[in-house]
């Protein structure tokens, strides 16, 4: 019997990319996002189109994963959004809306889905950020975001590990990906090249380039492989080309 992953956000480039690694991995895939796609876009084998963001989403999802397939063995919470604004223009309805994607549908998720989870001895992987550990002005609110997830990861593994259940998280730095492009685009020039953008954010980075989508993918496989990563529980997986070891005053 194959395995089976939920991911979140599959629409996007680390969704999206995370799906096709566990596919061709040989893994059943359902992939969840509030943008309507094909499945066959996304590399899921199945598509729920559905805002996890919303308070009665996760359930819905989960009841419908249950019915279908009755089993999980990993649980990949990706979707995020995003809000670039000053702390002091950041209204209480913008940080809520941030707050309820990034952190409250994973509590949410989690919550619907681990009955399942425990029965087969399965993982969490909680795609957090960079942000969560060094930042930038005027994205607190989602640095704060990825910074309760970081800690809602460490709770959870403390819970969740005398059921057998591993649960970890990935932070990712700057991927080339449509959340990147857009953040880039902020402040510059209107229609000034995204790609050349994007190759000066890259050489900035000890690697010389910014990640792609699939290398993100394929670190958040590592921790949901219970094969490739048994003992690894309550960890936090940076992975952004060594941006953040260099000081800021090197």
């Amino acid at each position: 019997m194959k395995k089976l992953a939920v991911i979140t956000g599959v629409a996007g480039g680390i969704g999206g990319a995370s799906a096709r690694v566990f596919a061709d991995a040989g893994w059943e895939v359902v992939g969840v996002d509030r943008r309507k796609v094909e499945a066959s876009e996304t590399a899921a084998h199945h598509f729920i189109h559905a805002d996890i963001s919303e308070t009665e989403a996760p359930a819905h999802v989960f009841e419908i994963v249950r019915s279908k397939y009755g089993r999980l063995d990993a649980l990949v919470n990706n979707a995020a959004c995003q809000i670039c604004k000053p702390i002091v223009e950041t209204t209480a309805e913008e940080w809520d809306k941030i707050f309820a994607c990034n952190v409250r549908s994973i509590h949410l998720s989690v919550a619907s889905s681990f009955s399942m989870l425990k029965e087969s001895g399965g993982a969490i992987v909680n795609v957090s950020s960079v942000h969560a550990i060094a930042t930038s002005c005027n994205i607190a609110a989602y640095a704060a975001s990825k910074g309760a997830l970081l800690a809602l990861t460490r709770a959870m593994a403390l819970e969740f590990g005398p059921d057998g259940v591993r649960v970890n998280a990935v932070l990712p730095g700057a991927v080339d990906t449509r959340m990147l492009h857009a953040g880039l685009s902020r402040g510059h020039v209107e229609g000034e090249d995204i790609g050349k953008l994007v190759r000066g954010l890259g050489k900035k980075h000890v690697m010389g380039r910014v990640g792609k989508p699939k290398e993100i993918g394929q670190a958040i496989y590592f921790l949901a492989d219970s094969e490739k990563s048994s003992f690894i529980t309550g960890q936090a997986l940076v992975v952004d080309g060594g941006a953040t070891a260099r000081l800021s005053t090197e």
